[in-house]
């Protein structure tokens, strides 16, 4: 009798694609590159075009929503990340990583609608005005994240909770998409967060000349002069400019100024009643 044998097969390797708009295109460019013998998608100056008017059309809405409305958001992000921590784990993030991760996501949630409070204000004045100094969401922000999965979370939460929306370019690709399926399977709306893989430096330059690109947080920049080079691009358009610190540690307690670093604040004067 022949003997039997199992037929050999081939796993099906995991493609991770970009996250614009709410949906995971591949780059328009078509290229790859494998990580941990995965393929990433290698993203372009036109995805990054494309992330920056996903994340433009959303912002509106997103700032519209009412604090009470994002953090609940946030808090369902984290209750994602909560049940897919395995997931996390397979891919090299340390258990105590992600409950720091969790945490992260629960304690800006909780900052949604106390933030306006901290960063605003009633002023005296001499007169019978009422003057109040109200915070407002910068707009769409580019954000280079950090390589860690608590990096990029601590960058990207900050920006969301106050209204605004981010363009990422993130350098540890797998744990970020795996990301961005939980911001797609939580109430995060499309948009909101778009997250591009491949080159901080091929595509950091194109979201520093951006003209509707507001703000630019260069955390994940170890490279000095690129963080200058950057820095002066954006002069152009007047963004602000968020440089690298180094020796970060994430784990700590973030405190209000990342928060603060991306509100603008509008003062009203209004006349009192007698």
């Amino acid at each position: 009798m022949p003997k039997s044998s199992t037929p050999s097969r081939l796993a099906v390797r995991k493609t991770y694609k970009l996250y614009v708009g709410g949906k995971f295109p591949r780059s328009e460019s078509g290229r790859t590159y494998l990580v941990d013998g995965d393929n990433v998608a290698l993203a372009s100056r036109k995805d990054a075009r494309d992330a920056v008017v996903a994340a433009r059309a959303a912002q509106p809405k997103w700032a519209g929503a009412t604090a009470y409305n994002r953090g609940q958001v946030l808090y369902r992000i984290a209750e994602m990340i909560e049940a897919r921590r395995a997931e996390f784990k397979a891919l090299g993030v340390s258990g105590a990583e992600v409950d720091a991760t969790v945490d992260r996501w629960v304690w800006y949630a909780g900052w949604s609608d106390k933030i306006a409070q901290v960063a605003g204000n009633a002023n005296p004045v001499a007169g019978p005005f009422f003057n109040i100094s109200a915070p407002e969401p910068t707009g769409v922000v580019g954000v280079v994240a950090p390589p860690s999965l608590l990096g990029l979370v601590s960058v990207i939460a900050p920006a969301v909770v106050t209204g605004n929306t981010v363009v990422v370019v993130a350098s540890n690709p797998q744990a970020a998409i795996t990301l961005a399926e939980v911001l797609a399977t939580s109430d995060v709306p499309g948009g909101v967060v778009n997250i591009l893989t491949g080159s901080g430096a091929e595509i950091a330059p194109w979201l520093a000349s951006h003209d509707d690109v507001n703000a630019l947080d260069l955390s994940g920049i170890e490279d000095a002069g690129l963080a200058t080079d950057l820095e002066r691009a954006a002069a152009g358009t007047l963004k602000r400019v968020l440089r690298p610190v180094s020796g970060v540690d994430y784990t700590e307690d973030p405190g209000t100024g990342a928060m603060t670093a991306l509100l603008e604040i509008k003062t009203v004067w209004h006349p009192k009643g007698f």
